[in-house]
C-alpha cells in the first residue's frame, strides 16, 4: 500500500487513516464539490495530516450496463471528485514513481475501493470501475481523453476549453460529452504533453507545439491568448502506420495512380506534397516513402517529430523554441541548413512555411534528388506561388525570373492532396513541372480527380483520369529500369 503524503514529526498529530479520514457515522449536508485536484507531475511538498473529508449524501444505486442518466452521471461525478481527492490525501506521492503502471492501478484499485466503502456509497459494479478508470487516467494518463485516445478512428482531437470537445470522424465533427474538471485539470495535462518533450506552456509562454509518444502532433494555446480556456488540439496518428496500399482501399487514389506514386518515390523525383488543412498530405508523405530504398541515408526535419520512416537509415531532427531568455531557438532554416552538412541522400522536410524554403530548393539542386516536402496550398500552381512567397520572406533580394528558374529546376512533382466536402481525402492533382517559359513556369497535369456527381447519401461521385501527357520522367524511369511498369499503368502502348 501507498505510504501517507508527508511524515509526522515532533508534537505532531498521529496519522490519520487515508481515505480523509471519513467516518461512516459523521453526519453531513450535501456540500458543493470541492475543487478538483490536478494530477501530480512530481511529489508534492510534505503536508501534516490531511483534514476529514465531508461525506456527501451521494448515493448512485446499483445498475445495469445501460447508460447513466444525467442526474446519475452528474452524482457519479461528484463521487469522483470527493474519492480522487481523498486518494490524493492518502497518497505518497514520492513513491508513485518507484511503481510500474501495473502497480499503480492495482494499488489505486484497492484505496479506491476502500474509500468508496468507507464513504458508504452504493456503486454498481460497472460505476465503481468506471471511477477507478478515471482516476487511474488522471494519475498515470491524460485524464479524459485517454478513451479518445485509444480510439483508432479519431482522426482530429480539439478541446476548445474545459467543457467541449469535439472529434473528427470520417471526415466529419462530432462534439462528445468529454469534459474535464476545470480550468486547471486541462492545463495540468497540456503541460504534462508538452514538459515530455523539452517543452512548456504558460502565460509567458502561451502556444506550444509537441507531441505525443506515438507522433500525435498536439497544439496548445493557454489564456490569456484563448479566451475560454485553454485550447487543446490533437491530430491523431493511427496506430497501424498507413500505406498506399491503404489509400487504395479508401479510395483516395486508383491501383494505377498508386503505381505512379510508386515509381515517383523509386526514381528519385522531387516532390511536393501540396494540400489545405486536414486534406492528408503528412499521411501521403509518410505512405510515399515507404518506397525508398533501404539503403538510402534519410535525414528529415520537422518543427514536432511526427513522420514515421520504416526505413533503416534515418535521422530525425527537430526544432527547438527561445528558452524562458529566449535564447537558444533552432529554427526549421537552421535545421535544414545544417543537415546539409550530415551527408544526407534524401532530405524530408515535415512542413515548407518560412525561408527553409530556399535551402530545401538549394539542396534539391545541388545532388540530393528524390528529397521531399509538404506545403499548404489549394491547388499546384498556388504552391509554387507560395514557395516564392516564402524564399522572399527570408529576405532573399532576387528578380521574380532568378527565384521561378530555381523552383522550376529543383521541384519535379506536385502532388495535390483534397478534403472534399463530403469529408473524404482524394488526390486531386498529379502536376509535373515542365521548366520555364517567359517568366512563368510550365506546369502539366499528369493525373486530375473529375468529380461527377453525389449519390444518395450525399457522398461525391468521380474518378481518377490521367490526361495522355507523357511525362518528361519517362527517360528516369527508364534509367531505373521501370519503364514498363510507368507504361502500364499510364496505359501507353508502343512505347
Amino acid at each position: 500500500m501507498f505510504g501517507r503524503r508527508g511524515s509526522a514529526g515532533p508534537g505532531s498529530p498521529p496519522p490519520k487513516p487515508f481515505g480523509g479520514g471519513v467516518k461512516k457515522d459523521t453526519p453531513a449536508s450535501d456540500p458543493a464539490p470541492a475543487p478538483a485536484a490536478t494530477a501530480p507531475a512530481a511529489a508534492a511538498p510534505a503536508k501534516s495530516a490531511p483534514k476529514s473529508a465531508p461525506k456527501p449524501e451521494v448515493e448512485v444505486k446499483a445498475k445495469t450496463n445501460a447508460p447513466l442518466s444525467a442526474e446519475a452521471k452528474e452524482k457519479l461525478d461528484a463521487v469522483k471528485i470527493n474519492v480522487f481527492n481523498d486518494l490524493m490525501e492518502a497518497v505518497d506521492l514520492a513513491e508513485l514513481s518507484s511503481l510500474t503502471p501495473d502497480q499503480v492501478r492495482e494499488e489505486i484499485n484497492d484505496m479506491v475501493s476502500e474509500i468508496i466503502s468507507m464513504r458508504g456509497l452504493v456503486l454498481s459494479i460497472q460505476e465503481q470501475q468506471t471511477v477507478i478508470q478515471d482516476i487511474c487516467n488522471d494519475i498515470l494518463g491524460l485524464g479524459p481523453l485517454e478513451p479518445l485516445l485509444m480510439r483508432d478512428d479519431i482522426a482530429d482531437l480539439m478541446v476548445n476549453g474545459p467543457n467541449i470537445t469535439y472529434i473528427e470522424v470520417n471526415g466529419k465533427m462530432e462534439k462528445t460529452d468529454v469534459k474535464f474538471r476545470d480550468q486547471a485539470q486541462l492545463m495540468n495535462i497540456c503541460q504534462r504533453i508538452v514538459s515530455a518533450v523539452g517543452r512548456r506552456v504558460d502565460e509567458a509562454s502561451p502556444i506550444c507545439d509537441a507531441r505525443l509518444a506515438d507522433g500525435s502532433r498536439v497544439n496548445v494555446i493557454a489564456p490569456p491568448l484563448a479566451i475560454d480556456g485553454t485550447a487543446l488540439t490533437i491530430r491523431k496518428f493511427k496506430k497501424d502506420k498507413l500505406t498506399l496500399e491503404d489509400l487504395l482501399k479508401f479510395g483516395s487514389i486508383t491501383p494505377e495512380l498508386k503505381t505512379v506514386l510508386e515509381v515517383i518515390s523509386a526514381i528519385r523525383l522531387n516532390t511536393l506534397i501540396s494540400g489545405g488543412t486536414g486534406s492528408g498530405k503528412t499521411t501521403l508523405l509518410n505512405c510515399m516513402t515507404g518506397h525508398i530504398e533501404s539503403s538510402e541515408r534519410i535525414i528529415t526535419c520537422e518543427d514536432s517529430a511526427e513522420l514515421q520512416l520504416q526505413q533503416p537509415h534515418v535521422v530525425r531532427l527537430e526544432t527547438r523554441p527561445p528558452n524562458l531568455e529566449g535564447k537558444g531557438e533552432i529554427s526549421m532554416r537552421d535545421l535544414v541548413k545544417n543537415c546539409l552538412r550530415m551527408r544526407p541522400e534524401r532530405i524530408i522536410v515535415g512542413e515548407v512555411r518560412g525561408p527553409e524554403a530556399f535551402d530545401l530548393l538549394q539542396a534539391m539542386n545541388t545532388g540530393h534528388d528524390g528529397s521531399m516536402g509538404t506545403v499548404h496550398a489549394n491547388n499546384p500552381r498556388e504552391a509554387l506561388s507560395r514557395i516564392e512567397n516564402m524564399i522572399m520572406m527570408g529576405g532573399y533580394n532576387l528578380p521574380s525570373r532568378a527565384m521561378r528558374e530555381q523552383i522550376s529546376g529543383a521541384v519535379h512533382i506536385i502532388v495535390q492532396a483534397a478534403r472534399l466536402r463530403d469529408g473524404s481525402r482524394k488526390i486531386t492533382h498529379l502536376t509535373e513541372v515542365i521548366g520555364m517559359e517567359g517568366d512563368v513556369v510550365t506546369l502539366q497535369d499528369i493525373c486530375v480527380y473529375e468529380i461527377e456527381g453525389e449519390d444518395a447519401n450525399g457522398k461525391l461521385v468521380g474518378r481518377h483520369k490521367f490526361t495522355g501527357m507523357r511525362p518528361s520522367f519517362w527517360e528516369k524511369a527508364r534509367y531505373y529500369g521501370l519503364e514498363a511498369k510507368l507504361a502500364e499503368a499510364m496505359q501507353f502502348t508502343g512505347i
